[in-house]
């Protein structure tokens, strides 16, 4: 097995390598210090096997699987010092979880659960698995080629559907991303964020006025001189969020 090793912790890599040392089948091809190698690295070998840590600086371990989700993409086993993701590593269809310090006899049955996996195929879509959190993401990840744009939802003025897309707008700038506009909402703070039409979010502190557009329609004015359709339910919401 191709393997990656993902930890901000030199020292704790060291033990991964250690460890993987007494097991032949297995070939470490890199290790990682943090979440952008990480997604890089995974994206240019294409490893079999991910040991991943999740607190890291730049990308968690979550925004790491979010971001290589490919339906043929590695196994997962995160290892952490944290006992509280265990739910959620679970619900994204990672291997096993190891909570540091583990034991060679623990780490080594989880390599057995990762010789007899089924293929990362039955993962499905890993970037669904940020609609499985528990709150609000604080950022979007967005990924343009051999880039990653990391948007804090703050900045996020508008969100249009765009087919399989979201085009999303901030500061000026628009981004598209490979997401349904359904999933993406499941994932921001509805306090902040409300569907005001069936293809439009948009953020509540950005927006200026409502207009009235025709005799039946209306429209948001946004702070910097957009202006998104609101549908009838859509304008009741926004009235009652804007006070």
């Amino acid at each position: 097995m191709k393997t990656i090793i993902v930890d901000d912790e030199p020292l704790a890599r060291g033990i991964v390598r250690e460890y993987l040392a007494a097991h032949a089948d297995v070939k470490i091809v890199a290790e990682c210090g943090n979440g952008f190698e990480a997604v890089k690295a995974i994206a240019e070998l294409a490893p079999d096997l991910v040991i991943l840590d999740i607190q890291m600086p730049r990308l968690d371990g979550f925004e790491v699987l979010e971001l290589v989700g490919a339906r043929n993409g590695p196994r997962f086993i995160f290892a952490t010092a944290f006992d509280n993701f265990a739910i959620r590593a679970f619900e994204v269809r990672a291997l096993d979880y190891l909570l540091k310090p583990f034991s060679q006899q623990r780490f080594a049955r989880a390599l057995d659960n990762a010789r007899t996996a089924a293929p990362a195929a039955a993962l499905e879509s890993l970037g669904r698995a940020a609609a499985l959190r528990e709150r609000a993401v604080e950022r979007v990840l967005i990924r343009d080629g051999a880039n990653v744009h990391v948007i804090a939802c703050g900045r996020i003025d508008c969100v249009q559907a765009q087919d399989d897309y979201v085009e999303i707008r901030a500061e000026g700038r628009a981004y598209l991303k490979n997401q349904p506009l359904s999933e993406l909402e499941s994932q921001l703070d509805p306090q902040r964020f409300l569907r005001i039409h069936r293809s439009w979010l948009v953020n509540i502190e950005a927006v200026s006025r409502i207009e009235q557009a025709t005799r039946d329609s209306h429209v948001a004015v946004l702070k910097d001189g957009s202006r998104v359709p609101v549908s009838r339910s859509g304008y009741q919401k926004l009235r009652a969020a804007m006070g």
